[in-house]
């Protein structure tokens, strides 16, 4: 995988950028599984308008019924990747796209095990998002790359669960099923997300 593979994997909608959101503390999110339960632990303290965003689509309940349908793995290291999910572009569901938050600003890591928004451009992310398996740093701002070097924006962690993200990783996907990078990295059947309910 490559900057490239992820950016293109990882389109949304493009439209003026939400208003930033107040920082408030961290604040903790239960995705229900059929695969099991992942806790994230959501970084509004420093990652506000990719956090709260994320918080607003949680407590309109719009993640109930999404789904986790990529596994990106690393060709000589499948144990490595990310996981993605959310609602595809769903324009039933969808809020307007927020103001990229960068992981410069943030000082937040596309690590293990840390959760990141999907984008096209900056300044398109909606909905969806992945968690990374393995540490992959190629994917924070790096400004002095050339093209587009902002980076995803890193807005929590799991805390709970990493076992069932890794369980998704390795479920099967469909050779022919996806477009340009997403091609063969589209689960087979996709893990439905139950219910996404903020947690103690």
């Amino acid at each position: 995988m490559n900057r490239r593979d992820v950016l293109a994997g990882a389109a949304a909608l493009a439209a003026s950028p939400a208003l930033a959101q107040a920082p408030t503390g961290p604040a903790r999110v239960a995705l229900e599984t059929r695969e099991g339960r992942i806790v994230f632990e959501v970084r509004t303290d420093k990652a506000p308008i990719t956090g709260g965003n994320f918080l607003r689509y949680v407590d309109a309940k719009r993640y109930d019924g999404a789904k986790f349908y990529r596994a990106s793995r690393a060709p000589t290291m499948p144990q490595i990747g990310l996981v993605q999910g959310g609602l595809q572009n769903d324009p039933a569901k969808l809020f307007p796209p927020i103001a990229h938050e960068s992981t410069a600003k943030t000082g937040l890591s596309n690590k293990d095990g840390w959760v990141s928004i999907a984008r096209w451009a900056p300044g398109t992310a909606t909905a969806d998002f992945f968690i990374c398996v393995g540490d992959q740093t190629y994917l924070d701002a790096n400004p002095s790359a050339s093209g587009d070097n902002q980076g995803f924006a890193v807005f929590a962690q799991v805390v709970e669960g990493m076992d069932v993200v890794k369980k998704i990783l390795a479920l099967p996907t469909n050779p022919t099923a996806g477009t340009g990078a997403m091609k063969g990295e589209m689960l087979d059947p996709p893990v439905i997300i139950l219910t996404a309910r903020r947690a103690p």
